[in-house]
């Protein structure tokens, strides 16, 4: 009976020994090679398993008295392990590792980079290939644009010309039919002149022929009365 009452005061000394840790923090098991998870704080509880060097484990708590720790693996096993077999970093050969990862990814950064840079030097060949395609076609729009420009002025030139020929031309044939005109006039009155003359010379013959035959019979008569 005694010793039951002394076994639930230590038990409760325990108990009010064990530190709850605000905040789960991730710790590592240390670089031994393994380490046991029991089932209580003491090496009479039972072994769930063993776990190796580098084996992250969430802490719950942290007994002081007892210098166990109360922790949980990621597979959600809950356990004690000694609080001084853990260690805030990875186990050094898990850091080597890692290490020997990051130097070959640091090796392998220089081939990217160099690769990297052909395809940029690549792209910017592309790039200006393009642009001096752009220039000479920006060029020749230009020249388009400045002979349409002078078609058009030579339009509007052309345009002007042909209205003032055009102009010129209905003078010239208005011009024309007056002097078309004025020739017809000319070409009626000679004919009327001419007219004129010829029926003049007409009715001079006809006097004539008939005032010549009076004329020398008188003259006859005169004759032989003499």
């Amino acid at each position: 009976m005694r010793r039951a009452v002394l076994l639930s005061i230590f038990l409760a000394g325990v108990q009010a020994a064990q530190i709850p840790v605000l905040h789960a923090a991730t710790r590592y098991v240390t670089d031994a090679l393994e380490v046991t998870l029991r089932t209580g704080e003491s090496n009479r509880y039972r072994i769930i398993r063993m776990l190796p060097s580098g084996t992250p484990l969430e802490v719950l708590s942290v007994n002081k008295a007892t210098d166990y720790a109360r922790v949980r693996t990621e597979d959600g096993t809950v356990g004690y392990v000694l609080e001084r077999e853990l260690q805030d970093e990875p186990a050094a050969r898990d850091r080597v590792v890692e290490l020997e990862k990051r130097l070959s990814e640091l090796q392998a950064e220089p081939d990217a980079l160099a690769a990297r840079l052909a395809a940029l030097q690549a792209d910017q060949t592309r790039i200006n290939a393009e642009f001096q395609n752009l220039q000479r076609e920006k060029q020749r729009l230009e020249q388009e644009l400045a002979t349409i420009r002078h078609a058009s002025a030579n339009i509007l030139d052309i345009t002007s010309d042909r209205e003032r020929l055009r102009i010129q031309v209905s003078e010239l044939t208005r011009e024309r039919a007056d002097l078309e005109q004025a020739n017809q006039d000319l070409i009626n009155q000679t004919n009327q002149r001419w007219f004129m003359i010829g029926a003049g010379v007409i009715l001079v013959g006809v006097l004539i022929g008939l005032v010549l035959p009076h004329f020398r019979f008188r003259r006859r008569s005169s004759w032989g009365s003499l």
